[in-house]
């Protein structure tokens, strides 16, 4: 295995003991202490006037503020010149050459028929350390125009098999509309992402400048970063990707004795007529920082066909908001949370009974091998 060759993370002491003791608050809130989250302690759905970023306050950083460093991109792993299918080393480590997308599936060990003495109290599976995406953000763009329209691919490669975990991918012909400071949707990764050794975050997006041709295109960023365990503490963290036309911020952690968490989700019982408008946003670990799902308009009972795999330390707390309104109302909308404790193994539901619709919530837990 190939040795980081990044900095080792500068993190004051203070500071990290200050994470330590929110994550042991925000792990252990449901046991002997009050909880500090406005849905209780056990297994429910409530509707709440504040914000989770409030309700989280409790373990923000004592100066508030986010440090964002600079990513360092391998030398010579560009795919537009070509030099990543050149490079030896990580050919060596990552298998670069390989351009298809993995073919696991989550949810592998949701039911496994060889625990012992039996799933609850499995002793033949183990967690391990993963890593989390909490969001990507278009930080910067040299573009002269107050939207642009990006396209290509962040994806990941982990030990598992060294293939392409995709966070993002959009076509030319599909590109994302964003502005500068707005966030990049994810649509993955499509199962978890294994941090038992290094994992190489490869990415090559572009800005489409209109034309015909993809030679005329801009590069936003460009290039390979590798992350391992000693650049990727277990909380979150910002990373700024620069590249010729722009920067990408990615935020994201490795966390600890994790599990995999796929979450489903059904919209049944819709009213004829009603057009919904849903976002689902998901806090793990006692963090403040979001992680946002998806953003849709639903127009009929439907079963949402992205799945979403989300990494969770085992034992915690998983909570998930939901906004819920309807399309052109000139109403709020209406936020439901609900939460879920991960476990190594099996399924959990809970359901959200609305005006107009129900929405199931499905959440099946595996560790990854």
């Amino acid at each position: 295995m190939l040795h980081s060759w990044r900095n080792l993370d500068r993190v004051s002491r203070s500071a990290h003991e200050s994470f330590l003791m929110a994550r042991y608050i925000a792990a252990h809130s449901q046991t002997n202490r009050p909880s500090h989250l406005p849905w209780g302690n056990a297994f429910s759905c409530c509707t709440s006037n504040n914000t989770l970023g409030e309700q989280f306050a409790f373990i923000k950083w004592k100066d508030g503020a986010e440090i964002v460093r600079s990513a360092d991109i391998y030398p010579n792993s560009s795919h537009r010149d070509g030099s990543i299918y050149k490079n030896s080393i990580l050919q060596s480590i990552g298998h670069v050459t390989k351009r298809d997308e993995t073919q696991l599936e989550p949810m592998k060990f949701s039911d496994p028929t060889n625990c012992f003495p039996d799933q609850l109290r499995c002793c033949i599976h183990f967690v391990c350390n993963m890593m989390q995406f909490f969001s990507l953000k278009l930080a910067k763009v040299s573009a002269n125009t107050s939207l642009v329209q990006l396209y290509g691919y962040i994806a990941v490669r982990d030990s598992r098999d060294l293939l392409l975990n995709y966070i993002v991918s959009r076509s030319r012909d599909d590109p994302i509309v964003v502005k500068q400071g707005s966030l990049i949707e994810m649509t993955g990764p499509k199962r978890g992402i294994n941090m038992l050794g290094d994992v190489l975050v490869e990415f090559d997006m572009r800005i489409k400048t209109g034309g015909q041709k993809e030679d005329n295109d801009l590069q936003l960023i460009d290039g390979v970063v590798e992350y391992s365990k000693a650049n990727a503490p277990f909380r979150q963290f910002t990373e700024r990707i620069n590249g010729n036309c722009g920067a990408v911020d990615i935020t994201l952690a490795r966390v600890p004795d994790a599990v995999e968490a796929t979450i489903d989700v059904i919209i049944s019982k819709m009213q004829r007529g009603f057009n919904l408008s849903l976002s689902l946003f998901v806090f793990i670990g006692g963090s403040h920082k979001e992680i946002e799902l998806l953003c849709d308009i639903i127009g009929e009972s439907c079963g949402l066909t992205r799945r979403h795999a989300i990494a969770v330390q085992e034992e915690t707390w998983m909570y998930l908001k939901f906004k819920v309104g309807q399309k052109g109302s000139n109403y709020n909308d209406v936020e439901r949370y609900c939460q879920f404790k991960a476990n190594i193994h099996g399924c959990d539901y809970q359901e959200i009974m609305l005006k107009h619709a129900s929405i199931l919530v499905k959440v099946s837990w595996s560790i990854i091998p």
